[in-house]
């Protein structure tokens, strides 16, 4: 199956899942503009080469906030996601992870490895 048969909510769904697996705290903004974040670069990866220029924009329109409050929230997301969350999901996902002693994927990196995952995973489907 190709992600974009996939419809929209059950794609939120299911990368709302993995980020709960990892430890992305819901409460947090950077939780809603990470899963929009994901969800874009699964149905495009090519939106993951220019967040700065056309994810974090897209993001922040969506959200009635500016492109820093975007890529801010995301990166606190991650760090928070990165030092309480399931070593061993990140382990199994990035291949390391903060009991190996090396610091966290940067907001694309992030993005890109969950989104890339999603991807495969549907197609697996």
């Amino acid at each position: 199956m190709e992600i974009v048969a996939v419809k929209d909510y059950e794609l939120e769904r299911y990368i709302t899942d993995i980020m709960l697996d990892i430890g992305v705290p819901a409460h947090l903004k950077g939780y809603h503009y990470l899963r929009d974040a994901i969800m874009l670069s699964g149905r495009d990866m090519e939106v993951v080469s220019s967040v700065t220029k056309l994810l974090y924009p897209t993001i922040a329109k969506r959200f009635k906030t500016t492109d820093q409050k975007v890529e801010r929230a995301i990166r606190n997301a991650i760090e928070v996601s990165w030092t309480r969350g399931n070593v061993e999901t990140f382990e199994k996902m990035f291949g390391y992870s903060i009991s190996t002693g090396k610091t966290r994927p940067t907001n694309s990196e992030y993005i890109a490895r969950i989104a890339d995952k999603v991807r495969l995973d549907i197609k697996a489907m």
